[in-house]
């Protein structure tokens, strides 16, 4: 289309023109390529031929170099020069940053010791550490509103506020105190020490409570009648015979898988209302336990409760290390006493080291 709108307006004087164009530039081409010949220098004006072209490469260079901080050095005996140079460029940015600093940490307001949830875990706070403002930090006042509480628990309620139960600071220090002396004299007897928390969040504290004491935990579903029915549960379970000072003491494996499963001697449950069975089977043998009784929880079903805000986890996490703590000082007592040759619990009944080819030689 555009070619035929071309024709129709220039006529036939179009192509000619671009013909006669053409033919122009052959000819143009063909003079040049005829009158051009090779040029002949010396080897003087090749010298200053190719001196002019280094120094124009260095001129580039510097010119592209230009725009940088730190340009590249221009030949390698100057590298050590540029190697100083570079580290008291460092040196003296540094000692910007550190005046800079040191200028403008005064401003603003200074920061106060805050709260670092992991310290719970890796460091948890002993009976001497717990005072009320920690209490009070970590929420354990808080207890239910007023139309889901458990009449029994009027003694440990301090007021209402907002339609919410407030539970006494006061008397949660002085149940915890109690608990953290049973735990402790437990540890320092040698009793078995089981630490339960099914919720979701409290695998670690019970976990680090259990290690604390020396002692078993559960933080999954509690499985109805392993005390009550331990026989038919657990009795393939292994049983480990420990020494005075909490050593393995190898050779008892023919007697032990005869004997009936262990019980634990104290159960601490951090969540009674969802472990209801637990605190069951626990009441019909002669087991004690520790909870932690919210205002809508029923205190009569554990031994020594703990009146606290079981909803809050960092609540839960001071009582486990509370008394995980309590436990670890009971079991160091134990341990420093055997070291003295004086022991504050009784060994197993009918349980004896059996005879060896060794023993009996030295007996007889």
């Amino acid at each position: 289309m555009i070619l035929r709108r071309c024709l129709l307006r220039a006529g036939r004087r179009a192509l000619p023109d671009a013909r006669s164009t053409r033919t122009n530039w052959r000819a143009q081409s063909t003079i040049v390529a005829e009158t051009t010949e090779p040029v002949q220098h010396t080897t003087e004006e090749l010298q200053s031929l190719l001196t002019e072209s280094h120094t124009r490469v260095k001129a580039l260079e510097l010119e592209a170099n230009s725009h940088l901080d730190r340009p590249l050095p221009p030949s390698t005996a100057d590298a050590a020069l540029f190697n100083d140079a570079q580290h008291a460029l460092v040196r003296q940015q540094f000692d910007n940053y550190l005046r800079t600093k040191q200028e403008f940490s005064k401003i603003g307001a200074t920061q106060a010791p805050h709260y670092q949830p992991h310290t719970l875990i890796s460091n948890p706070p002993r009976l001497s550490d717990v005072t009320l403002e920690l209490l009070l930090a970590s929420e354990a006042h808080i207890g239910h509103s007023t139309s889901n509480w458990n009449p029994m628990n009027s003694r440990y309620i301090f007021g209402i506020r907002q339609g919410v139960h407030i539970i006494s600071l006061d008397v949660i220090v002085a149940h915890l105190r109690r608990a953290a002396r049973v735990v402790e004299e437990t540890a320092r007897r040698g009793g078995l020490i089981l630490f339960v928390g099914t919720r979701g969040g409290q695998e670690r504290c019970v976990v680090k409570a259990a290690e604390l004491a020396g002692g078993c935990h559960i933080f999954e579903r509690w499985i109805p009648g392993s005390i009550t029915n331990g026989q038919q549960l657990l009795g393939h379970c292994e049983i480990k015979v420990v020494d005075e000072h909490d050593q393995e003491v190898p050779g008892f494996d023919d007697l032990t898988s005869e004997r009936a499963v262990l019980k634990p001697d104290l159960v601490v449950c951090l969540n009674p209302i969802e472990n209801a069975v637990l605190l069951h089977e626990c009441a019909m043998e002669p087991i004690p336990t520790i909870g932690i009784i919210d205002t809508n929880a029923d205190p009569t079903k554990v031994t020594y409760p703990i009146p606290a805000n079981d909803d809050s986890l960092r609540c839960v996490q001071v009582i486990a290390g509370v008394l995980g703590r309590a436990a670890e000082s009971g079991r160091q007592a134990r341990l420093e006493a055997a070291k003295r040759n004086e022991y504050t619990f009784a060994p197993a009944a009918g349980l004896q080291l059996p005879l060896t080819g060794k023993s009996v030689e030295q007996t007889g």
